[in-house]
């Protein structure tokens, strides 16, 4: 389902969420995952046709940053020149090509197979 946000970034703003309670993006079945992105999209064009918005920012917090411990997804209306500046912590860089190669390995590593059951 999906619903304004009560304090938004921008009037607009939706949270998207799945009806069970599901804590975080890694507790959503993988048969759930199609319909959630798929409504997440949806609301995502309603908001910019709807809104006549330039673009919409789609974020989700997983644990850290996650004010309530519910999966939730967030689409906000943007318009060119609104203020918002791409992520909301600062960049870096890595220090070289062998330190991004380790940090891309390490994730790969981890990488569980997708389920087939």
């Amino acid at each position: 389902m999906a619903f304004l946000d009560a304090r938004p970034v921008f009037p607009g703003h939706v949270l998207v969420v799945p009806r069970p309670h599901l804590e975080t993006l890694a507790d959503l079945p993988d048969a759930d995952l199609g319909d959630y992105f798929a409504l997440v999209r949806r609301v995502a064009v309603a908001v910019e046709s709807g809104l006549g918005a330039g673009g919409t920012f789609v974020a989700m917090n997983n644990r850290v940053s996650q004010s309530v411990p519910h999966l939730h997804t967030h689409v906000v209306p943007r318009t060119k020149g609104d203020g918002l500046r791409g992520f909301f912590w600062p960049r870096t860089r890595y220090a070289d090509d062998g330190e991004a190669a380790t940090y891309a390995a390490r994730i790969a590593a981890a990488v569980a197979p997708p389920d087939r059951g």
